[in-house]
């Protein structure tokens, strides 16, 4: 598959950073992503990059970088989240939770999310103690007209 744009960015644990990852990701806000699409992408993102400072790098210093690559394709976009957090059965936790997002749990609510906007949602162990989130959305190209 051909890439249109891809870029990648690294950030120390803090959720302050939230800022920056946003603003980098804003190059990806052009067609052939609908603005629909675009936004789903942007929660996803916000949503895989807050669990990271919050969850996989709770233990963790400050200055523990998360890396973050996205890759424009011409019938999907791809996210990858690297942290260094200890292994988490992703599959296994996403299916026991429940059908519906609980307003009032304290947790969770962000995987529903990206549960549901995602197409593909994965979290494996990657070489030198890494954990990889992988976060697709497909969409489909705007027809030209004649």
């Amino acid at each position: 598959m051909s890439v249109i744009r891809k870029a990648s960015l690294q950030v120390n644990t803090d959720l302050n950073a939230l800022v920056q990852v946003l603003t980098w990701f804003d190059q990806f806000h052009h067609p052939p992503l609908s603005e629909q699409v675009w936004l789903q992408c942007q929660l996803i993102l916000a949503e895989g990059f807050t669990n990271a400072v919050r969850h996989a790098h709770r233990n963790l210093p400050p200055d523990t970088i998360i890396e973050i690559e996205s890759a424009l394709f011409f019938q999907y976009l791809e996210i990858k989240i690297w942290d260094y957090g200890q292994p988490f059965d992703l599959a296994a936790f996403v299916n026991s939770l429940p059908p519906e997002i609980d307003q009032n749990a304290e947790g969770g609510r962000g995987l529903h999310l990206m549960r549901k906007m995602a197409d593909e949602l994965s979290y494996i162990r990657t070489g030198h103690d890494r954990n990889c989130l992988l976060l697709v959305k497909r969409y489909k190209m705007a027809e030209k007209s004649c």
